[in-house]
């Protein structure tokens, strides 16, 4: 039996089977799950914002989707991962804070993390399988490296796999 393997927040990481990965607390954050289904090499990374380029400090590049999915892409490809073959499911990006002022739809920051990750995936040519993201509840997500399932859990919500 492998070992679950934590990513922080801002973080990224790699692994084969038998390992497997989990994030805890995907609040706006989102989860991505890369995945190459021939060699079973696996990567999630835990992104909190949508673009490093509009941050002066942004030297942790696990941070952010555009260079996030970037650097966990790469590190799979190091290790092995078929370009052709990765695929992503995304989870997170939810909506935790009930805004009542005029200005909270433009700074729903649960979907520019969500929108920018579809964008990322979409210039690499990644397919996006499956996502589960939006709505205002907190995720924790587990990523299997035997099949690339992606289990989602949320307090008094059922556990489902996308």
């Amino acid at each position: 039996m492998g070992q679950m393997i934590k990513v922080g927040m801002a973080d990224l990481k790699v692994c084969k089977p038998p390992d497997n990965l989990t994030t805890i607390g995907l609040g706006s954050c989102i989860g991505i799950a890369l995945y190459d289904p021939s060699t079973k090499i696996t990567g999630l990374a835990h992104i909190m914002l949508p673009d490093s380029t509009a941050i002066r400090n942004n030297s942790n590049i696990a941070k952010f989707a555009d260079t996030g999915i970037q650097k966990l892409y790469d590190d799979m490809i190091a290790m092995g991962a078929n370009k052709a073959r990765i695929v992503a499911k995304i989870a997170g990006g939810a909506k935790m804070f009930a805004l009542s002022n005029e200005n909270a739809a433009s700074i729903n920051v649960g979907e520019k993390n969500a929108q920018a990750s579809r964008e990322k995936l979409k210039q690499l040519g990644i397919r996006l399988l499956a996502e589960d993201c939006g709505l205002n509840f907190g995720r924790t997500v587990e990523l299997y490296s035997e099949d690339g399932r992606y289990l989602i859990k949320a307090v008094g919500k059922e556990e489902k796999a996308i």
